[in-house]
């Protein structure tokens, strides 16, 4: 194959090879680029998987929420009980727990309805289940509990007393607290693990708190009112 080079006004011999490597420079970039994303069909499965994982997973992930609240709860109303007695043989002294309407105010009495309204833990240095004057100081409070929650004590008791040994003084101001359910709207039904949903207190009259989560164990106490 021959070609005319018009610098030099002669005949050029090409090769076969060199016309086809020139006409494939032109075809080179018309190639069609691969499509990327998904087909109808991937679309279809990857919603349906979706729905599978949020079918199973919001149940678990809502009983968890309301697990952690619920033991969140019962928790601080338990440390609070360690701390008024630890406190109280510590300092010699008579502390006070109670429930408080107002627990983060700087006159915060016991004048909470119940353990809903929260609580304070208190210097009681006469011991008449009530904060006024110098020297009782608040050494804890808590807030109002959750809406969801409800903290039902026996005989309604709001407050609990330990003597300056650490031991409880027992009934003091009308029944002292010796027991509470803390219970949502799922009340005493079985929850993950088998345990309740639900969880009570126990305070012995001298003083020794536990949290109870057995099934059957709060069952037998009657449960979630």
């Amino acid at each position: 194959m021959q070609k005319f080079d018009r610098l030099s006004g002669s005949l050029c011999r090409l090769s076969e090879n060199s016309g086809a490597s020139n006409h494939r420079k032109y075809i080179a970039p018309m190639n069609v680029q691969k499509q990327r994303g998904f087909t109808l069909y991937e679309l279809l499965i990857t919603l349906l998987v979706i729905g599978v994982v949020l079918t199973l997973g919001v149940p678990n992930l809502s009983d968890f929420t309301r697990n952690s609240r619920i033991t969140a709860t019962a928790n601080d109303l338990h440390s609070s009980f360690l701390l008024g007695r630890s406190e109280a043989a510590r300092a010699k002294t008579n502390i006070t727990i109670c429930a408080s309407a107002s627990p983060a105010s700087a006159a915060a009495a016991c004048d909470g309805a119940s353990f809903n309204d929260g609580w304070i833990i208190f210097v009681d240095l006469n011991g008449d289940i009530n904060r006024a004057g110098t020297g009782e100081n608040v050494l804890r409070s808590h807030g109002p509990v959750d809406d969801t929650l409800a903290i039902t004590t026996g005989n309604g008791a709001t407050y609990f007393s330990f003597a300056a040994n650490g031991l409880g003084r027992g009934n003091v101001d009308g029944p002292s607290f010796s027991t509470a359910m803390i219970c949502d709207e799922r009340g005493h039904q079985i929850s993950a693990g088998g345990s309740s949903a639900a969880r009570r207190l126990v305070v012995t009259p001298i003083g020794r708190s536990t949290v109870i989560r057995d099934y059957a164990l709060i069952d037998a106490a009657g449960g979630c009112p």
